[in-house]
């Protein structure tokens, strides 16, 4: 198994080749959390790439053999938990950060269940089955980001503000990568929103039906937009830096979802992203309102929150996870 600095060498690299925009925010926190997160997210990283058959995202790999990919990020995150070496310094990053944190194995098993619902090449009916998703794949990773910054495991408000922000990132990447995931077959779109706007399933991407989806979008757009005010209400609790850091990541990742929004039925004519300028943008303005109290503005739409992390588990548990074969 590799030494501490080499596995956090290893981990810095994942981070500013898999997420510019969160690698420009990690760098806001102390050092020793700095570390931890970089140790996490490589984690989080390669059981996605291992999944999609990919490297630091990009295009889908062959997805044949899903079932055994995902028993290998199973067994390795086991290995990880139990403080033995895995032979993947991914794997060992999240083993370090265990023996360093309350992190524990079913906090990462409600992360792997999302990466099992696209191996089982799963998608949503409803928009519960949409926050379920949203849930495993990044609320759930706010939830070990929240821990891993110090925040007690007891603490069941601030976790849940944790993972409003991960609800929050995650549809912003669903709005943005539309056009990306029909390209390799995959829809996040729940089919009940689909059924309502007269899309037929797998036709979204249809010029004549540009305008029904840009109204889709926008639906999911402002859902990100309260979870994201939800998640401010929990950064206010965390230490300066920290707080300071998280808000950079939700003014820049919010911005995405403003931006698709802003867009319309051009949203996808080409892929939306936010300039390093305007990152450091949102850094700076960050640095003021981790200073300030939380809008009232702001608190009165995290109050339209629907899903907290309370009722998405509790479907989770009750809907289980689908076999991939």
């Amino acid at each position: 198994m590799q030494d501490r600095a080499t596995l956090v060498t290893n981990a810095r690299r994942s981070i500013l080749k898999g997420s510019k925009s969160f690698a420009i925010a990690s760098h806001l926190f102390d050092n020793v959390t700095r570390e931890r997160v970089w140790l996490l997210y490589a984690w989080c990283r390669r059981c996605d790439d291992i999944i999609d058959a990919q490297d630091h995202g990009g295009t889908l790999g062959d997805q044949s053999g899903a079932a055994e990919r995902l028993a290998q990020v199973r067994e390795k995150t086991a290995l990880a938990f139990a403080g033995k070496p895995t032979d993947d310094p991914a794997f060992d990053a999240l083993g370090l950060v265990v023996r360093e944190t309350g992190l524990t194995l079913n906090m990462a098993r409600d992360v792997i269940d999302g990466f099992a619902l696209d191996a089982a090449e799963w998608q949503p009916h409803s928009e519960a089955d949409l926050m379920r998703y949203c849930w495993h794949v990044a609320g759930a990773v706010g939830v070990m980001m929240a821990v891993v910054m110090g925040v007690s495991p007891e603490d069941e408000d601030t976790l849940d503000r944790a993972c409003d922000l991960g609800l929050a990132f995650q549809l912003a990447n669903i709005a943005r990568d539309i056009e990306e995931d029909d390209a390799a077959d995959r829809s996040y779109i729940p089919m009940d929103w689909l059924a309502e706007e007269d899309i037929p399933p797998g036709e979204q991407m249809k010029p004549h039906y540009r305008s029904a989806l840009t109204r889709i979008i926008g639906r999911m757009c402002k859902t990100a937009e309260i979870h994201e005010c939800s998640a401010r209400i929990g950064a206010s609790r965390l230490k300066p830096r920290q707080r300071w850091a998280i808000l950079s990541a939700a003014g820049i990742y919010g911005e995405i979802a403003r931006e698709v929004a802003r867009r319309g039925d051009h949203a996808w004519d080409h892929r939306t992203v936010v300039s390093n300028g305007r990152k450091l943008g949102f850094v700076a303005k960050a640095a003021w309102a981790a200073l300030r109290p939380v809008p009232r503005s702001c608190i009165a739409l995290a109050s339209a929150r629907k899903y907290s992390r309370l009722s998405l588990m509790t479907l989770s548990q009750r809907d289980g996870v689908p076999k991939c074969t």
